[in-house]
């Protein structure tokens, strides 16, 4: 970005936490966040995070993703009964996105696999008192992130360093 950040910590991992740190006092208490994470989650390189690292971007990809997941589960924990239920989910990988298609050169799977998961973690009673949790569509259950995201000391500096940058920039 003009800004120094890569594009990928910018909308995958940056612009989500802003948008829902603005509309938290909109939920209602039934509300959800469901956040699109990835099965691909690498240890998060926090200046790189801030800008000051360039990675290459299947790496950037990964660790965006799992710093989406990071926050989202420390987010969760933070409100707790009083925030909206804050989920973030794997739709299923290599589906048939430009993404997929355009990175990988396959065609890759039916879309309606993650329209349906996603739909599902919106609206569905499977998802009740799941907040904090990363569902994975390729197991089609909730499962365990990468080991960082359970990390809360971790997890803490990946927040801070998100917001270092928001009191940069906004």
């Amino acid at each position: 970005t003009p800004d120094g950040l890569d594009v990928r910590f910018a909308v995958n991992t940056i612009a989500p936490y802003l948008l829902v740190q603005r509309l938290l006092g909109l939920f209602e208490p039934d509300g959800r966040v469901v956040n699109l994470s990835s099965a691909a989650q690498a240890t998060v390189d926090l200046e790189a995070l801030r800008g000051g690292a360039e990675l290459g971007e299947m790496a950037a990809y990964a660790q965006s993703k799992l710093a989406l997941t990071m926050w989202s589960r420390t987010m969760a924990q933070d409100l707790g009964e009083k925030g909206p239920l804050i989920v973030a989910v794997n739709p299923g990988s290599l589906l048939g996105s430009k993404m997929v298609k355009e990175g990988f050169g396959v065609a890759g799977g039916d879309l309606a696999i993650g329209v349906d998961i996603l739909t599902r973690a919106a609206l569905a009673d499977e998802f009740d008192g799941a907040s904090g949790q990363y569902f994975d569509n390729d197991k089609g259950r909730f499962a365990s992130p990468h080991p960082d995201a359970l990390d809360d000391a971790k997890a803490q500096e990946v927040v801070r360093a998100i917001e270092d940058v928001l009191a940069r920039l906004v």
